[in-house]
C-alpha cells in the first residue's frame, strides 16, 4: 500500500503550496483536486505543473472527483461529459492514472434509472480505456443507486472492462449501505483506489463531510479495513481525504506532516514501503 494526500484536505490552499508543504511533510504523491488543477491552469500551462511535480519529487496518481456522469440528462449530462473528456485528457498528459468518478445518483430509483448507469459506466470505461486511464467508481452513502460495495461490484463486473473499478471511500463505507462483511468483493483486480478518514462522537445517520478527521482518532472500525487490504495484497494508493473546514485552516505543511504520521500508524511502515 502506498500513501498519499488529497488535496481537499487543503481546500483553501493553492496547488503550487500543496506541492511545496506535502513535500516537505515528507508526503510522495498526491491525490489531485480537479478544481485546483484547473483553477492552477488557467494561468499556467500542463508543463509547468508537470514541472512542479518533479521538481518536488511528486507523484500524482490520481485525481478526484467527477461527479454528473451516471444519471444527468439533458443539458447537465452533456456538460458533464464534456467535462469528463477534457479531464481525461489531462490524466493523459499529467500521467495520472486513476480518476475517481463518483456514484451520485438521485431519487427517485427506477428501471430506466438503472439502465442510465449501466450504460454510462460502460461509456465511461471506454473512453477511459481509450486515453490510458483507470476509473474508479465511488459508492456515495447519499445515492439512490450503487450506494455500497456489493453493487458497485457487480456494476463493474457486470461492464467487464480493466479500465472500471471501485473507489473505497471509507467514510461513505461506514456512514452507508455496506456491511463489514461486503469487504470481500474487494479484490485486486476491481479495487484501485482508497480513501480514509475517521469519525468520532457523531452518529452514523448524521455524519457529514465536515465531521471528517484524522484516521485513528475516532470510532470507525478501521482495522479490518486494512487486514482486508493486505489479505488482497492491495498495491494501489491509499489517501487521506478530510473534508472538514476546521482542518482547511490548518497549513499544508503541517497537514502533510499529521497526515503522513496517521498513515503510518494505520497501515504500517512495512506496508507502506
Amino acid at each position: 500500500m502506498k500513501p498519499a494526500i488529497a488535496q481537499v484536505c487543503t481546500l483553501l490552499g493553492s496547488l503550487e503550496t500543496d506541492v511545496e508543504d506535502f513535500a516537505a511533510g515528507h508526503c510522495p504523491a498526491m491525490e489531485l483536486y480537479w478544481s485546483k488543477v484547473e483553477t492552477y491552469l488557467k494561468e499556467k500551462t500542463v508543463s509547468q505543473l508537470l514541472d512542479l511535480l518533479h521538481e518536488h519529487s511528486m507523484d500524482a496518481p490520481v485525481a478526484s472527483f467527477q461527479g454528473g456522469l451516471l444519471a444527468s440528462q439533458g443539458g447537465a449530462r452533456r456538460e458533464a461529459w464534456a467535462l469528463f473528456a477534457d479531464r481525461l485528457r489531462l490524466c493523459c498528459e499529467l500521467g495520472v492514472r486513476t480518476m475517481v468518478v463518483q456514484c451520485d445518483v438521485p431519487p427517485p430509483l427506477d428501471a430506466e434509472t438503472i439502465d442510465r448507469v449501466r450504460v454510462s459506466l460502460t461509456d465511461a470505461a471506454r473512453q477511459a480505456a481509450d486515453c490510458g486511464v483507470q476509473i474508479a467508481i465511488e459508492p456515495q452513502a447519499t445515492s439512490a443507486f450503487a450506494n455500497n460495495i456489493q453493487t458497485a461490484a457487480v456494476l463493474v463486473s457486470e461492464v467487464g472492462s480493466d479500465s472500471l473499478g471501485i473507489c473505497l471511500d471509507v467514510f461513505h463505507f461506514y456512514t452507508g449501505c455496506s456491511k463489514y462483511s461486503d469487504l470481500n468483493y474487494l479484490t485486486t483486480e476491481n479495487l484501485f483506489h482508497v480513501q480514509v478518514s475517521d469519525l468520532a462522537d457523531v452518529p452514523r445517520e448524521f455524519a457529514q463531510d465536515a465531521d471528517r478527521i484524522m484516521p485513528g482518532d475516532g470510532d470507525i472500525p478501521l482495522d479490518p479495513i486494512v487486514a482486508h487490504l493486505r489479505s488482497i495484497e492491495y498495491k494501489q494508493y491509499v489517501s487521506l481525504e478530510l473534508l472538514n473546514p476546521k482542518l482547511w485552516q490548518i497549513p499544508a505543511l503541517q497537514i502533510g506532516e499529521i497526515g503522513m504520521t496517521a498513515l503510518r500508524r494505520l497501515l504500517g511502515q512495512a506496508s507502506m514501503d
